[in-house]
This record gives structure tokens, sequence and C-alpha cells, in this order.
């Protein structure tokens, strides 16, 4: 069943005539179009992608080379006038809408135009069958990965003491870019020394020095799809302490992946890694989930945390991700991408995970 197919499934089991879509990922997922202040309509035997001038012949160069059976129209002043007649042509009556994603702003207008039908919640149509990814969208998760893998390989040259955060940061996104990747797929976090303890800590003008831990987390995106990634190295030497909390993540993670089985919930992998951290005194330190699922976004469910009760599927793509963080100390994250295939995870990350002092 294609993608189209199966949206039109579940738009039949919930009574919609048509879904307005207006989210990135989404239209792009149906469609391949990659622009921006669109929307796209489907109803039961059609597909409208609305644009205005900016992408109208990109548009249709990128549904054709999807082989999406796709009407572009292209509007221009008021959107929402274009939607108005849209509706009416289609002669639609119950229309689905994304209410975890369109502004309230955006939806009032859109329905003061279109006053003749009835809107209804269709919240995570679209990213329920995202959820699992199919053989294509696999290959192009795993060459974004193959870009930071690569990437990593060639910054380990570049890291010394007295660079900065923000130089290695820079280095690691040129090499992706050299290697194919269109751009960063979330903001490069670079910490090192105490900043390492912050498990968010984006590159900053500090100074990298001698026993500083670095931490290292970033992704590529290739055609659309996300990758991410986190090692921590040390600079010249790792203190004890230090090594002992590395020594712990690290067999968390690879306890994690292990057991990243299909049927298993995201909740019950996350303990996997939390339970070992844990027994190790270290629980307080280790303040986010396990991991998330990635795809066209960087953060997708499922969600591999004690929250997340649903079970992982085939065909789900997810990372490992734990981590200790000691305030004024530093911290360890590892990280590795993972496909969810039955008792077999397949860890898609190809850089080693030993600690590795530069």
């Amino acid at each position: 069943m294609s993608r189209i197919e199966a949206l039109r499934a579940s738009m039949s089991e919930k009574g919609i005539d048509a879904l307005l879509i207006e989210k990135r990922e989404n239209y792009f997922y149906l469609t391949g179009f990659t622009g921006e202040d669109s929307f796209c309509v489907v109803t039961g035997d059609s597909i409208h992608l609305i644009v205005d001038f900016r992408f109208t012949t990109q548009a249709e160069a990128e549904i054709l080379k999807n082989a999406c059976a796709c009407k572009v129209v292209e509007y221009s002043g008021d959107i929402n006038e274009t939607l108005k007649l849209l509706f009416y042509e289609l002669g639609v009556e119950k229309i689905g809408y994304d209410t975890a994603h369109m502004s309230c702003k955006r939806f009032a207008d859109v329905k003061k135009a279109v006053n003749a039908v009835k809107f209804v919640d269709a919240a995570g149509l679209i990213e329920q069958l995202r959820l699992r990814k199919d053989i294509s969208e696999i290959t192009l998760i795993n060459e974004a990965v193959n870009i930071a893998d690569r990437a990593f390989n060639a910054l380990l040259q570049h890291i010394r003491p007295g660079i900065s955060e923000l130089e290695v940061a820079a280095e690691l996104e040129f090499q992706m870019k050299k290697l194919g990747s269109s751009k960063p797929s979330f903001e490069t976090i670079i910490a090192s020394g105490e900043r390492s303890a912050l498990p968010h800590g984006t590159a900053s003008g500090k100074t990298i020095r001698f026993g500083d831990a670095l931490t290292i987390d970033f992704g590529a995106t290739f055609q659309g799809y996300c990758s991410d990634m986190t090692r921590t190295v040390f600079i010249g030497k790792v203190k004890p302490q230090l090594k002992r909390i590395y020594e712990i993540v690290l067999l968390a993670q690879q306890t994690a992946v292990a057991g990243c089985y299909a049927g298993l919930s995201g909740c019950e992998v996350d303990a996997l890694a939390r339970d070992v951290i844990v027994g190790e005194g270290f629980g307080a330190r280790f303040g986010h989930g396990t991991g998330h699922g990635l795809g066209l976004e960087i953060h997708e469910n499922p969600r591999i945390s004690p929250r997340y009760k649903a079970s992982l599927e085939d065909g789900m793509v997810v990372t490992i991700e734990p981590g200790i963080y000691l305030p004024g100390i530093g911290g360890v994250r590892i990280e590795d991408v993972v496909v969810i295939d039955g008792t077999r995870p397949r860890v898609l990350t190809k850089t080693p995970k030993e600690l590795l002092v530069v």
C-alpha cells in the first residue's frame, strides 16, 4: 500500500472528506515537495499542492520526480481565498486539520474563509504512518549516518588544545557539507571541560584545554532525512572519575541497544539503560530519556523514555543515547542510530565507542 493509499484509509476510518496539511515534513512525505509556506489538500481521489509563485516550478519538478499524482495550484494574495475556492470545487463537508501543528491564528483565518464546512482534529494522522520507515527511508537515513561517521573521523585530526568549541563545530559542519549533507540536522552540540555536563551545551567560544572531556553531538541531513550521533572524547588524558563514568554510560548504551526488540515498549528499553546507571548510583545525574525516533525530523516518535508505553515495531528508527552529567566536573553521552528489526537490532552508526583520548 502506498503512503497516499494508507493515508486515505486512515481518513476513511475517521470519516474525513479532505485533509488539510501545512506541516512541511508531512507534505514532503506524501509528495516529495521541499518548499515552504504551502498547503497540501488530500481527498479520496485527488491531491492538491497550493504554493505561491516562488515554488510553482520547483513543486512541479519535485512531484514529477516522485511520481506523485498531484495538481499544483499557484495562489497569489490571500491563500485562504484559494482554499475556499478549492474546497467549494471539491464539494467536501468534513475537513481534517492538524491541531498539534497549525497555529490558532492560522486556523481562525482558514475557518473564517471556509465557513460552510466542518473542521475536525486530525493531529498525528500522517505522523502515525511515518513511525515505521520503508526501505527507501532507511537507505536515506543510513546515508545521513554514514556522512556523520565519516565527518567525525575527519574531525578527529583537527581536535587539539587551544581551539574553541565554535571552531570544532565549524570544522565538523564543513566536513559534513563536503560529504553531501544539505545542513546539520540540529544545532551542533560541542561542550568541553565542565561544560560537557550540559546535556545541550551548544558550541561556545570556550577554548578546549588539556584534560577536558569533549562531548560532540551532531547530525547530517541527506535528502530530507536526519542522523544523530554523540561521542565523548578526551583531550590528552582522562580523569579517573570521568573514565569510570564513561564505562558506566558505555555499558548502559550497549545494554539498551542490544535490547531494542520489536514488541518491547519505549519505557522498557529506557529501563535497560537507566537500570545500569541507577545501579551505579548516578540515577539522579541522568535526567533525560534514553532516545527518540528520527527520520524527516530529528525528534519523532517513538520515544525511548520512562513515559512512552507504546511498543516498538519493525522498521522504526531510534537513537540510544544515555548520559551522566556531573556539574562542575563534566559529563559523558554516547549515541547511536538503531533500526528495529525483530530481535536483531541493526546499528547504523559505525564510529567506535571505546574510550578515546586525542
